[in-house]
């Protein structure tokens, strides 16, 4: 017979404390660097959020959930005129940047956009900021409203401990999609805004584990989706959600990773204990990946690239993609497992999960936009005629490089056959535009991505007061949080 569950309680999983013990923490003291790639990925990930404000599919989602309400002292919604609650604020906001698949990427054992997380840290801080001044500094509940280097720090901690757990646990191998991860490191950042004492931020990141976790099923075909577009919206939302209620007292379940039979190691994880490459520090925000190019799933970004440059090619020869027999993308295991896709592509979310759409769009028109994704643009019958003809095979090499430490690359190497029996030369890119070893030439291109993105929704005088703060470091990060997002307002 197997021994009994012991009911002594357990003192907490050691993986929450160690978390716990990072958020409650300063940031090290070399942390510079990591501060100045979250202004940048503040602004990139708010652009993004503007752009999808674009598409009705996103916008019939936004708003408070009974319709006409307006919280006082609630976080307003960047681009709009909402002022919700922090959950429904951080669903909000959420949803907007994570639509278009434009935000940051981290890449590892488990994928995933650390950016995710600002819904709920900047819904969070601007719904704080807001009660500080309303309650007024003076009185005997009165505390400082909260600045935009809270902000930095927490985006700051939230992709390190998002990315850390990634790197070396595959959720993606037991179903389970990695929004997951994203409600855990909203929750403990978010906590840690909130004020939670240690205790009770360990009670808070317990109930994210024993929370339900979404499934893959979204992201895949044959049932791919527009819920991969608002998940991680519902999982920061739920992060807020969860720290709140820990806040009250409600108690928390220390063991609930590692509890025999019903933890989550056991439950969700083949009873395979979380493994760490290294500590939580700054690493994360540092090695980012941002999408600056393209908005497109991050395997594809090196592809896109590549295609890019052989529709240059084509022309200058004088051929066009009719002339096309084959095309072969030489890639890592990883892009293989999520976007080489055949067959007919059902909507928008699973056209940007299909490396193969996503080389055939720019080949044949010189360009890689999120309306291309859209059903007029798929409706052209060249693409599904050129995507037909091209075909995956992965290189170990390449495999390698993309999960080794010093390199992280994302590469993939495009060979066109044309009908005439001629080769072009093979187009290799490693790194993309956004990778950190091309962080020099893409942090202009990523301010000029930001600027198109508010040209779409402000008028110029209200695109420069924005650009004015946020290309001044020291200046946003001594903004209080509600004075910067009133910038956003419409």
């Amino acid at each position: 017979m197997s021994a009994p569950i012991s009911q002594v309680r357990p003192q907490p999983d050691q993986v929450l404390v160690d978390i716990v013990d990072y958020v409650l923490s300063g940031l090290p003291g070399d942390s510079a660097n990591a501060l100045t790639t979250a202004r940048y990925c503040l602004l990139d990930t708010l652009g993004c959020g503007l752009e999808a404000l674009s598409y009705p599919a996103c916008t019939k989602l936004l708003g408070p959930i009974v319709p006409g309400t307006i919280v006082p002292n609630g976080a307003k919604v960047p681009g709009t005129a909402f002022q919700l609650d922090p959950v429904q604020a951080a669903f909000n906001i959420g949803a907007m940047i994570r639509w278009l698949d434009f935000n940051d990427t981290w890449l590892a054992a488990e994928w995933g956009h650390p950016s995710d997380n600002l819904g709920g840290i900047l819904a969070t801080a601007d719904w704080l900021s807001r009660t500080a001044v309303a309650q007024g500094t003076q009185s005997t509940q009165g505390k400082p409203p909260l600045t935009m280097k809270h902000v930095l720090e927490a985006m700051v901690k939230a992709h390190e401990i998002q990315g850390c757990i990634a790197l070396e646990n595959a959720f993606n191998k037991v179903g389970l999609d990695h929004v997951l991860l994203v409600k855990l490191a909203s929750t403990a950042v978010v906590g840690q805004l909130l004020g939670l004492t240690r205790d009770e931020l360990i009670n808070a990141v317990s109930l994210a584990m024993v929370d339900g976790h979404a499934l893959r099923t979204y992201r895949h075909a044959p049932n791919t989706g527009s819920r991969k577009s608002w998940a991680a919206g519902d999982a920061t939302a739920r992060a807020v959600r969860l720290a709140l209620i820990a806040k009250t007292g409600e108690m928390g379940y220390p063991s609930a990773l590692t509890a025999k039979t019903w933890g989550f190691y056991d439950v969700s994880f083949k009873g395979q204990p979380f493994r760490f490459q290294r500590p939580y520090g700054t690493y994360v925000m540092e090695n980012v990946l941002f999408k600056i190019a393209f908005p497109a799933e991050f395997h594809a970004q090196t592809a896109a690239e590549a295609a890019m440059t052989l529709h240059g090619q084509l022309a200058q020869r004088g051929k066009t993609a009719d002339d096309i027999a084959r095309i072969t993308i030489r890639t890592h295991e990883a892009a293989i497992r999520i976007i080489d896709k055949s067959g007919p592509l059902a909507n928008p979310a699973d056209r940007d999960h299909c490396i193969q759409y996503m080389v055939a769009v720019p080949i044949l028109f010189g360009r890689l936009t999120a309306a291309d994704y859209e059903d007029d643009i798929a409706g052209d019958p060249r693409i599904d005629a050129l995507r037909a003809k091209t075909f995956c095979v992965e290189d170990p090499q390449f495999t390698r490089d993309y999960h080794d430490p010093g390199k992280r690359s994302i590469a993939n190497a495009l060979t066109v056959e044309l009908n005439d029996g001629t080769t072009l030369d093979e187009v290799v890119v490693e790194y993309p535009i956004g990778h950190k070893r091309r962080r020099e030439a893409g942090i202009p291109l990523l301010i000029e991505k930001f600027r198109t993105h508010l040209a779409r929704r402000f008028a110029a005088k209200q695109q420069q007061a924005i650009l004015d703060v946020s290309l001044d470091a020291a200046r946003l990060e001594a903004m209080p949080v509600h004075e910067y997002v009133d910038l956003y307002v419409t």
